[in-house]
């Protein structure tokens, strides 16, 4: 458009590349006009898409929701009834020395506080879980990293891997017991 073949930037000071009376050539678009027409096609075409996109994700939390672990052999009445399965809340918590995985817990079971070491260290940061309820199994496990675990906190794990803690929906006293 300024009608300059074959310029070098270098030859010329700024200023002086266009001299008194320089004739520019015809204006030219450098885009082409977008009609509405054209417009709405492509609004149409991603509404397909995000359609489209959607179903799939449906259909694949479908398949995930429907692929859990297979069931375990079946627990008789009393067998479930000699578990101790308590509600307790989390009164301190800490990670265990040179371990990656292990947070050790002091938990109140309503009477009694019990230490119990936990592999949820990946998942939770020990000042974010002091106050949570949680819902444990009783029992007294083997030394680890030469802490006596007395229970085992529940957890649920969701499709990413991710544990949750399984606890009561409402706020529950400490020790109530799980039937």
């Amino acid at each position: 458009m300024l009608g300059i073949d074959n310029h070098q930037w270098d030859d010329h000071p700024i200023g002086n590349l266009l001299t008194e009376g320089h004739q520019l050539n015809a204006a030219a678009l450098l885009f082409d006009k977008i009609e509405d027409p054209a417009i709405e096609a492509q609004i149409e075409k991603l509404a397909a898409t995000k359609v489209a996109i959607v179903a799939t994700q449906a259909a694949e939390a479908a398949t995930t929701e429907n692929k859990s672990e297979p069931a375990k052999p079946e627990t008789t009445f009393e067998e479930f009834m000699k578990m101790d399965i308590r509600i307790g809340t989390i009164l301190e918590a800490e990670r265990v020395p040179k371990t990656d995985k292990l947070l050790k817990l002091l938990v109140s079971t309503g009477d009694e506080k019990r230490t119990i070491v936990s592999g949820i260290a990946a998942h939770y940061a020990p000042e974010n879980i002091i106050g949570q309820q949680v819902t444990l199994l009783g029992k007294s496990g083997p030394e680890k990293k030469g802490i006596e675990s007395k229970g085992m906190i529940l957890m649920a794990e969701d499709e990413t891997g991710k544990l949750v803690f399984v606890m009561p929906s409402e706020s529950l006293r400490d020790g109530s017991a799980v039937k």
